[in-house]
């Protein structure tokens, strides 16, 4: 095969695979790779047809904007053509690009209009005497799909136009965006209902505007800026004789614009406002991708006219793409301070969001599942600015043969505990607590706290020392520990030190309720762990139960079942029970208490969704506070579900079980009764 050959192989390779890419973004609104990975497909066909223009066709993608129109909507044809830009990666071609341009106009100094890149879906929207007619998105360039419905529904777009000087044909060319918040509370709804999450907002904006019915759209929130003029009567010129004016005008009529614009000078205008733009980008409220330059007078513009179908007066310099494609090499479990295990993602290091990134988080294993993620597979990893990168989704037209499914541990990798999940979770947890080093800390500060064994002066910084140190490895350390191993420590006297010995002392002397609640046992909480010893009467009884017995508890349920029989099945867990015990840890058996005289005892509650007036903590402390208990999972024996913004699907549980919901305000009466 002779090397011209060769060539047009790979762009005839290179277009099939940028056309199934369009179809795939702009069709289906389902895209397989990232931005950044269309980009070099793009770059390297527009490379190959630049050194080879006897190569290029008509039909080419370098030669088109987007995509063919989506046939569920009417076509709309632009008179004036929406435009695509050429890109700056770097420096030196923002540099270079500034002295093309002052060359052609014979310059020594260009002032740049300079505006952010959002990230989200182009629209053209015409207004006639100061109403709405129509919208259309770019699609090709030349003809978009008529969206006009759609598009009505964004609170930001105006319908009429304010002022009254504005001309009677007004075509303004914006970018439709889905601000990050909505996009995480659109997502989080889904991942509850078991529906499709999206990859990015930009996929997000882009499918909701093209939602067949209105309605849908509506309740998407989706926002608008305007940057530039489409067809206008008496032309642009009659607005103003800069870019940055006429921008002005918009905003005057209504019409948003960033307020992040601003006029520039020359290249290092453009690289300063690039900087300052990228140290914002992560504490905007929306998706960025990039800086936009273009020249502020129109008669510049004019003069440097157009290279195919984009500009010559105008340059995206792209920010470090916030996803990439890489190759998952592993998955790794690490145990939280709570049990939990997080699996985390070993990647064929890539540089993604201007950062080398080897690891990403995949949350748990329902996002695996749901995603469909397989060790060897090629994923999308996503990282922007500082947050911690994660595995947004995986390309299948890559994966390999030899992929293999992600298996969730049998046993804790730090301690070799059994691993469980239970039922309506998504984390799957370590269950020795007392034991495993991952939550050692965690452990001793709940067993040590107030409402538990009562040990007076043991604070956290304290807890940190003594484990960091090695002076405590389990709770049962802390009886062995004497004055002058304390008083070694960093802010530790000798007064200190023996009034801490005296705490420890005092609280061998317990409940065996307190004793319950101070092992940690996951969803068991004061008052469950009230009823527990009130029923079984002695330690003995209750770490021999099993599941069908520990149900016959009031206000016990499957799940906090579950979790007690696990948690005392575990021999790590029992012998540091026993050398707890050894130390001289007593109360007083049988220990029967009396009835809970608590307004809401014998009740149990669970919380979803987020509350106005308090955090999720703060309000399960409240129901604890009048006896009630809070579990997290729905069932037969739950009094209510307590419902704030954006519930989960444990009100869909409640329904299927007649369980009541109560809204944020019942919520609240019910606290005032009590």
């Amino acid at each position: 095969m002779t090397a011209g050959s060769d060539i047009e192989t790979e762009v005839r390779q290179l277009r099939d695979e940028i056309r199934h890419h369009n179809y795939r973004y702009y069709v289906l609104d389902d895209p397989e790779v990232p931005d950044a990975e269309y980009d070099r497909l793009m770059h390297r066909l527009a490379a190959i047809e630049a050194e080879h223009p006897a190569l290029v066709s008509l039909d080419s993608p370098t030669q088109r904007v987007g995509a063919e129109p989506l046939a569920a909507f009417g076509e709309v044809r632009h008179n004036v053509p929406m435009l695509s830009l050429g890109n700056a990666f770097g420096d030196d071609e923002v540099e270079a690009y500034d002295a093309r341009v002052r060359d052609r106009l014979g310059v020594d100094k260009v002032e740049y209009a300079a505006e952010p890149k959002l990230d989200g879906v182009a629209i053209s929207i015409l207004y006639r005497r100061g109403l709405l007619e129509r919208a259309a998105t770019r699609g090709d360039g030349v003809t978009g799909e008529d969206v006009t419905q759609n598009v009505r529904t964004v609170k930001s777009v105006p319908l009429r136009l304010q002022g009254v000087d504005y001309p009677d044909v007004l075509e303004v060319r914006g970018e439709i965006v889905m601000p990050r918040a909505g996009f995480e509370a659109f997502n989080a709804r889904a991942r509850a209902s078991g529906e499709k999450t999206l990859v990015n907002p930009r996929n997000a904006a882009a499918g909701s505007l093209r939602q067949l019915d209105p309605r849908l759209t509506a309740r998407r929130p989706l926002e608008v800026f305007f940057y530039a003029l489409g067809e206008c009567e008496g032309g642009a010129e009659a607005l103003g004789a800069t870019h940055a004016g006429i921008l002005e005008r918009l905003r005057d009529w209504g019409l948003r614009v960033s307020h992040l614009n601003a006029v520039v000078s020359g290249a290092a205008g453009c690289l300063g406002y690039y900087g300052e733009i990228g140290d914002r980008r992560a504490g905007l409220p929306y998706d960025i991708d990039g800086v936009v330059y273009k020249v502020n007078r129109l008669d510049q513009q004019k003069a440097l006219g157009f290279v195919s179908r984009a500009p010559r007066w105008a340059i995206a310099h792209k920010f470090p793409a916030e996803e990439e494609v890489t190759t998952l090499l592993d998955v790794e479990f690490q145990v939280g301070r709570t049990g939990a295990l997080t699996p985390v993602a070993r990647l064929k290091p890539v540089f993604v969001g201007g950062a080398t990134v080897s690891n990403a988080t995949l949350h748990n294993m329902d996002e695996i599942e749901r995603k469909g993620v397989h060790i060897g597979d090629q994923v999308i990893v996503r990282r922007a600015g500082d947050v911690i990168p994660e595995v947004a989704g995986v390309v299948l037209a890559r994966r390999p043969a030899d992929a293999r499914p992600v298996i969730l541990p049998a046993s804790c990798p730090v301690c070799g505990s059994d691993v469980i999940r239970p039922e309506g979770e998504a984390a799957a947890r370590c269950t020795g607590g007392l034991y495993c080093a991952a939550q050692r800390k965690e452990a001793i500060k709940h067993f040590a706290s107030r409402r538990a064994m009562d040990v007076e002066g043991l604070g956290d910084k304290l807890v940190d020392q003594l484990v960091e140190c090695g002076l405590v490895e389990h709770v049962d350390d802390l009886y062995r520990l004497d004055a002058d191993q304390l008083e070694s420590l960093e802010r530790m006297g000798r007064k200190s030190s023996e009034n801490l010995i005296e705490a420890l002392e005092k609280s061998r002397q317990t409940t065996m309720a307190r004793f319950i609640f101070a092992l940690g046992v996951r969803e068991v909480g004061e008052a469950t762990a009230r009823s527990l010893a009130g029923y079984f009467g002695s330690l003995e009884k209750l770490m021999a139960a099993e599941v069908d017995a520990l149900l016959e508890v009031p206000d016990v349920g499957p799940v906090v079942a579950g979790h007690v029989h696990a948690f005392f099945r575990q021999p790590h867990n029992r012998e540091v029970i026993e050398r707890l015990l050894a130390a001289r840890i007593h109360w007083d058996e049988p220990e029967i208490e009396a009835p809970d005289e608590s307004p809401l005892a014998g009740r149990s509650y669970v919380l979803t969704g987020t509350l106005s007036a308090m955090t999720r903590q703060d309000a399960k402390a409240a129901l604890q506070a009048l006896g009630a208990k809070v579990t997290g999972s729905v069932s037969t024996k739950t009094t209510a579900v307590i419902a704030g913004d954006n519930p989960g699907s444990k009100v869909d549980k409640a329904a299927s079980l007649d369980v009541p919901v109560l809204s944020e305000q019942n919520f609240m009466q019910l606290l005032e009764q009590g």
